[in-house]
C-alpha cells in the first residue's frame, strides 16, 4: 500500500485554485506557496500538498503515514467535510497514481454529510 493519497474535488469551478487559496486563508492554516503546488498543515504534522489543474477541478494528496490513530483519522475526517461543504461538492479519495475520479476507496458527500466507502482500501 502506498502512503500517498490523492483527493479530488471534481467540478470545483473554473478559478478552483483562487478558491483553494482563498479557503485555505480564511482557515489561517499555515501555508507555503509556489507556482504549482500550495502546502497547508490544517493540523500541526499533517501536510495537505494542493495542486493546480488545467480545469475546474481541485487535486490534492495526503500522507497516510502522518494520520495514525483515531485522534488523527478524525483530522481527516474534519478536513474532507470542510473542503467538501466549502466547494459544495464531494471530495473523494484513492490510492497515489489513480484517477479519485474513477477509483475512489472514499468520498464525503456534503449533501448527505457524510462519510461513503466506496471499496475497501
Amino acid at each position: 500500500m502506498t502512503p500517498l493519497h490523492d483527493g479530488y474535488v471534481a467540478g470545483a469551478g473554473a478559478e478552483a485554485w483562487a478558491a483553494v487559496v482563498a479557503f485555505v486563508r480564511e482557515k489561517g492554516w499555515r501555508r507555503e506557496e509556489d507556482e504549482v503546488r500550495f502546502s497547508v498543515w490544517p493540523a500541526e504534522g499533517f501536510l495537505v500538498n494542493f495542486f493546480e489543474a488545467d480545469d475546474d477541478d481541485v487535486l490534492f494528496d495526503i500522507d497516510v503515514r502522518e494520520l495514525q490513530g483515531q485522534e488523527r483519522l478524525d483530522l481527516l475526517g474534519a478536513f474532507l467535510r470542510e473542503l467538501g461543504q466549502a466547494f459544495g461538492r464531494p471530495v473523494a479519495l484513492t490510492f497515489e497514481g489513480f484517477d479519485p475520479s474513477e477509483m475512489p476507496y472514499l468520498h464525503y458527500d456534503p449533501v448527505a454529510d457524510g462519510f461513503v466507502l466506496d471499496r475497501e482500501p
